[in-house]
């Protein structure tokens, strides 16, 4: 008999990739999938998969916060964009890793290893033990769970913006936005949430609503009524209001 296994992405591009790709391989019967992990809880424990294809960095609940609700320990193989650095000490107590986008021969080997420790050949992973290693490892980590890259969904189609790209972020009638040189890009991240995730030796939140690429930072000058204002060295010499509150820690990062 099949392993059966589920799939918990919140990217769908990704997910359909997985989906595809275990298919193809015909090792493993897919039991089904989900991009909410709220949801992908419940289906989990009525299904019972014997194994999870998991991403470990999704809004709400993170891989490992789902982990922590199930009553039953299925084996996992989780799917992340985090460094290699970062997962490679826990090689010899998890299934595997799948790195993204996950190519053809990662899978594979990961499937093989799935195969020997259902088959008794390896040890079967202890999931609590697990969880606590890789939680105080990813934390312990200079700039853990930064983001590298940020993900813009528009209708099925799943864009991946680079940092070094975007000139600012900015919230607009309930909407995030990543700026870029060509457009603006919906991204699914209130700017709280960016503040945290994102390099602070790169980016500076200087208004409630707006988060600024210092890279992109051509001018700060004086505007009416005390307050200051940057210009950015974008096409358009975007304008943006700094918030007083947020001007000392600005300056810092300026070196003024």
């Amino acid at each position: 008999m099949k392993p059966r296994a589920f799939l918990v992405d919140d990217e769908p591009l990704a997910l359909r990739r997985l989906e595809q790709l275990l298919k193809e391989d015909g090792r493993v019967e897919v039991l089904g999938a989900a991009s909410d992990p709220e949801r992908a809880s419940l289906e989990i424990e009525l299904l019972a998969p014997d194994v999870l294809f998991l991403d470990i960095q999704m809004p709400g609940l993170t891989g490992f916060d789902l982990l922590g609700r199930l009553e039953r320990e299925p084996l996992v193989i989780f799917t992340t964009a985090y460094d290699q650095y970062a997962l490679r000490a826990f090689e010899h107590h998890s299934v595997d890793y799948l790195l993204k986008p996950i190519e053809r021969e990662q899978l594979e080997r990961a499937l093989g290893k799935l195969e020997r420790v259902l088959g008794g050949a390896e040890p079967r992973p202890e999931m609590r033990t697990l969880l606590k290693q890789i939680s105080t490892a990813l934390q312990a980590q200079p700039g853990a769970g930064r983001l590298e890259r940020i993900p813009s969904r528009s209708g099925e189609r799943v864009h991946f913006l680079e940092l070094a790209r975007i000139t600012h972020f900015f919230a607009e009638d309930k909407l995030t936005f990543a700026a870029t040189a060509e457009k603006k890009w919906v991204v699914d991240r209130t700017i709280a949430e960016l503040e945290q995730k994102l390099d602070p030796a790169r980016f500076v939140r200087v208004h409630r609503s707006t988060i600024v690429n210092l890279e992109y930072v051509d001018e700060l000058y004086n505007w009416f009524g005390g307050r200051m204002m940057l210009r950015l060295k974008d096409a358009k010499k975007t304008e943006i209001a700094v918030s007083r509150e947020r001007l000392k820690e600005l300056k810092d990062r300026l070196g003024l």
